[in-house]
């Protein structure tokens, strides 16, 4: 669907000049609402809940993590588990929010209030989610936000070997289109397992100069097309 555009924030976040070159933490309050949501994607913000259910506070990584396009490392062994799997997307958002919310999960953050704002997002046209299926089974996945060229990945989850990493795939295949350079897949932060598939660090700087490119591109066709994609791997 095309996204509907939610009522803007009454909420300010703070100019980048004034962020702590060192910290990622760069704001506390505000709230979840899809206006305030889409206004921090904007500009190089996400939000996680704190920890002791205080105020949220929104992160703008020093080091952001990236992944680009064209540097997807696709191993054999991940072929072979993508040829026995199915990539839907937009069938089961918050199936997909869920699993990855799982409180057995180590360092789980995704909790009811984050789970119900993306699911606002979701239903406004913002938020997507990419999903592997076995047949009637969805066994991974994964989620984030998509405004024009940026597609801001939040979090995914396995329930099989190689899931996750096969709607991952799924999901680089729908961004490659000829906008693809200057599209952005940012993934937050750069972990090993994320590193290990090509995903790379970018300077804050720039990041957030690259930004505003990206999100003056059209969305990827198969995110705001009718009904749910189902996009090949190559």
């Amino acid at each position: 669907m095309v996204p509907l555009e939610p009522p803007a924030t009454g909420w300010v976040f703070s100019d980048p000049e004034r962020w702590d070159a060192e910290d990622d933490l760069v704001a506390v309050g505000a709230d979840l609402e899809p206006g305030t949501l889409l206004a921090a994607y904007r500009a190089g913000l996400f939000p996680m809940p704190s920890a002791r259910r205080g105020p949220t506070t929104w992160f703008s990584p020093v080091r952001r993590g990236v992944l680009p396009l064209d540097a997807l490392v696709v191993s054999r062994s991940l072929r072979r588990s993508a040829r026995d799997l199915e990539i839907r997307v937009d069938t089961a958002f918050a199936a997909v929010v869920a699993a990855c919310g799982d409180p057995s999960r180590d360092q789980g953050w995704i909790d009811a209030g984050i789970r119900a704002a993306y699911q606002r997002l979701h239903e406004l046209g913002w938020a997507h989610s990419v999903e592997a299926w076995a047949g009637d089974e969805l066994v991974g996945g994964l989620y984030g936000v998509a405004v024009g060229g940026l597609f801001a990945g939040e979090s995914m989850f396995h329930r099989v070997r190689d899931a996750s990493k096969v709607a991952l795939v799924g999901l680089v295949e729908l961004l490659r289109d000829e906008h693809a350079t200057a599209r952005l897949l940012d993934v937050q932060w750069a972990t090993p397992h994320l590193s290990s598939l090509g995903v790379v660090e970018m300077d804050r700087a720039d990041y957030l100069s690259r930004l505003p490119a990206a999100l003056a591109l059209p969305a990827p066709a198969r995110l705001v097309g009718p009904g749910p994609s189902t996009p090949p791997i190559a």
